[in-house]
This record gives structure tokens, sequence and C-alpha cells, in this order.
């Protein structure tokens, strides 16, 4: 059993993104699939304002074997991922090309078509909260737990504390970040008898913050063993980063959602009936926010950001801040038809991304890939992720309500196939086409389809 003790309240402030410097332009690229390679990169390097050398980046490659070396320890190689971009995203009247970096086939085909339903609505709108993420200090062998807290509850404390942690960052500080605030956690009965913990809750801009952080609460820890008589053990911050959240919305008209023989209100109202299922089942939710993160991971690995603490923190907060209510793990979103027969969305979940340091600014692709977003800060970048994550949800249960899910994956998955078997480029989409019309997609058809034609 725990107790929350929140000193000061925070506020949540709610920022949406502003237009940076792009022209007026629209992410709607008819037939920009049917490109080839150097195609599609011309094309998104007119639409970005990529220089040739970032169009040969694009095209060839960008991380080096020397470079990588130095960002790893025992660097052998580098290890490559598809690069592409998601169209027809309009976030907060803004449009967006979103690249993603990602292995599975049909995830970009699929956002985009989603997103192409949800521009016919009017497109996303976006915002999130102030950056601010969470620092732990445990404080274990106190002699007397009341008075810590009370002394950790003093006013004058709280500053000195807060004013220590500032002093650990103060490229932050000066940016208009810094401590917010200081939360307490006892824990009267845990296996090894009771503790503090000490969260410090610190704005970190436009940087994702784990350095920030650290670094903080390492600052402030023999303060708090002085202050509490205890003894400071872990010091790290949390990736369930529930104060710095994006929230995603849209309408979407339901002749938008129908496919082909199907009414627009009766996919509305599967899709919600598919969200419901994934609210009271854990073991459907877990897959319907496997989906969610298929998408928002391969903004977060385009980016150079830290895909694996993101989906700590979303698989976290579908349990913490259940929609249920009772912290039973359930879906991140809420898909409901409107009055009008047609669907809402909704998602929120927590999103510590960067765009300053770390990967983001050292990984050629990743610099290119941010310039071709274009966002103004931090908080954009997690309100484009967002969108791109309710985007990949509804375009998943849109197919596993309708068609099922294997219709259009499958027909993807093909092309690995024939690639797995060892056709080239003249023969890949051809035996792709005859896996998918005969339904035996295996790699034995394939080679048997290839040897046939040398």
């Amino acid at each position: 059993m725990s107790t929350r003790i929140a000193y000061p309240a925070m506020t949540t402030n709610q920022q949406t993104s502003k237009p940076t410097n792009h022209p007026p332009q629209t992410s709607r690229l008819p037939g920009f699939y049917k490109l080839d390679a150097a195609q599609r990169v011309r094309q998104v390097a007119e639409w970005a304002g990529l220089s040739r050398d970032e169009e040969e980046t694009l095209l060839h490659g960008g991380l080096g074997t020397a470079q990588a070396s130095k960002m790893i320890e025992n660097g052998i190689g580098t290890h490559a991922l598809p690069l592409g971009v998601a169209v027809n995203f309009l976030i907060n009247d803004r449009p967006y090309l979103i690249p993603m970096a990602v292995e599975e086939p049909s995830v970009l085909a699929a956002v985009s078509n989603a997103a192409k339903m949800i521009y016919a609505g009017g497109g996303f709108t976006a915002t999130a909260s102030e950056p601010v993420m969470i620092g732990q200090i445990q404080i274990l062998d106190i002699p007397d737990m009341a008075a810590a807290i009370a002394a950790l509850e003093d006013e004058s404390n709280q500053q000195k504390l807060m004013a220590a942690a500032d002093a650990s960052s103060q490229n932050i500080v000066r940016r208009g970040g810094g401590s917010r605030g200081l939360e307490l956690r006892p824990h009267l009965d845990t296996p090894v008898g009771p503790m503090l913990i000490v969260h410090l809750l610190y704005d970190c801009r436009d940087a994702m913050g784990a350095n920030a952080i650290n670094t903080a609460v390492e600052q402030i820890a023999p303060m708090l063993a002085d202050l509490t008589g205890g003894r400071t053990n872990l010091r790290i911050l949390s990736n369930l980063t529930d104060q710095r959240t994006a929230t995603a919305t849209c309408t979407i008209p339901a002749s938008a959602l129908a496919p082909q023989g199907m009414d627009g209100r009766e996919v509305a109202q599967r899709i919600a009936e598919a969200n419901a299922f994934a609210l009271v089942d854990p073991y459907r939710a877990a897959t319907h926010n496997k989906g969610i993160m298929n998408g928002i991971d391969a903004v977060c690995i385009a980016t150079g950001n830290d895909w694996r603490a993101l989906e700590a923190g979303a698989h976290a907060y579908a349990a913490v801040h259940s929609r249920l209510g009772n912290g039973q793990y359930a879906a991140l979103t809420d898909w409901r038809v409107t009055d009008a027969g047609d669907l809402y969305g909704e998602i929120t979940l927590p999103l510590a991304v960067g765009i300053v340091g770390g990967a983001t600014k050292v990984h050629p692709t990743a610099q290119i890939a941010m310039k071709i977003l274009n966002v103004a800060s931090a908080g954009e970048l997690a309100q484009v992720m967002v969108c791109v994550g309710l985007a990949q949800n509804l375009a998943a249960i849109r197919a596993l309500a309708t068609n099922g899910i294997q219709a259009g994956h499958m027909k993807m998955h093909a092309r690995q196939v024939a690639m797995a078997a060892g056709a080239t480029d003249g023969h890949i989409d051809r035996i792709a086409t005859l896996l998918y019309q005969e339904q035996n997609i295996r790699v034995e058809r394939a080679k048997e389809i290839l040897a046939m034609n040398n």
C-alpha cells in the first residue's frame, strides 16, 4: 500500500503545435507508392528542402561503421532498417510527411491509408503537456518516517532541494526548464522494510532528459539522506512519464471508413466494438497497444529517439492509468460512434522524446528525418508521434473488423518471401503476385517459381 503526496500541485498546461517554416503544402501525394526509390527521395527532397548530399544519404545510407563505432561500445558495423515516409497526415491544420524506420511490411501503407480517412474529417487535433520528467530517489533505513515526511514537506527544504537540482543542469534552466516540484511516496511494507521514494519533477524542455534528470537526482540524494536520517540507494529517472503526455483526437466521416460492399456506419460500429474488446480484455489489449506502438516506434527510431523508453512508458501507462479506472491493463485508445454516425477516436500516452542531444543530433539519417518533419519542439514531435499511433491503431482494427488483417498484410509479406527465396529486382514483384494469387506464401514455393524462370 503506497500513499502519494504531491508538493506543489502540478499544472497541466496543454500546448498545441504551431506551424514552423514549411511553405504551404499538402501531405496528400497520390501515386507516391508507385514511384521508385530515387523518385520518392526526389519528391520528399523537394517537399522538405533537402540538399543533394542529404538525398544521397537517403539513397545510399547515412551511418558509417567508423561513426557507429564511436556511438556504442565494441562496434563492428551497422544494422540498417528500411526508412519510408507516411503521407496524408494533417495535424492541427498543418501537413506532415512522417519518416518511419520499420522492417515490417504493411505498416506504412496502413498508416497512410488511415491518415487519408482522418484527413477527410479535417485531420488530427493534438496537444502535449509540459515536458516534465520524473526522477526517483529511494531512501531506506529511515528512523522516523513521519518526521522524514514532515522535513520534506517543509517549504524551505523543498526550495533548497529544487535549487540544488537546478544547479546541476544550468543549460536546461536557461531554456526555461528545471525543477517543478517534489512528490513523496512512502512504501511502508516492502520485502526489505519501509522505504520512502521521492520524485523530483523536472522540466526538460526540448531534451528527452534522461541525463539531466539522472544528474539532478544524484545531486540531491545526499541532501535527502541528511533531511530524513536515512540511506539513499537508487537514483534514476522513471520511464512511466505520466507527467509528460501527448493526446490526439480525430473524427472520421462514416463514408470514409467503408470498404467496398460495406456500410460506413456499420464499420464505425465494428471499430467501436473492437476497441471495447481491448478495453475489457488484457490479452487483446496487449496486441491492440502493440499495433499503436508499431507506428510510434517507427517514428521514434527514424528520429534517433529511445523507442525502448516509449514502449516501457506506454504499456505501464495502459495499466496505471487504465481507461477502466481499476488498474487493469487496457487499450490506450477510445473509439466510439458519434450521434451523427461518424467515428470519433482519442488516445493519450506518455511520450518522452527530444529534438536536441543524443542520436538525434549524431545519426545522419535521423538528422534528415528531423528536417523532413521540421518540428519546432519536443512537444510537437510528441504530437506527431501520438497521431501516428492513433492512425496505426485505426488501420489495424478497421482491417480486423472488416476484411481481416491478413488480406493486406500477406500481399506485402509475399515480397519479403520472394526476396528470401533469392529473387532479385526483375522477379520480386512477379513472384510475389503469383504467391499471393495462389495463397501459398512460402519460401519453398517462391524457390520453385524462381527455378522455373531461370
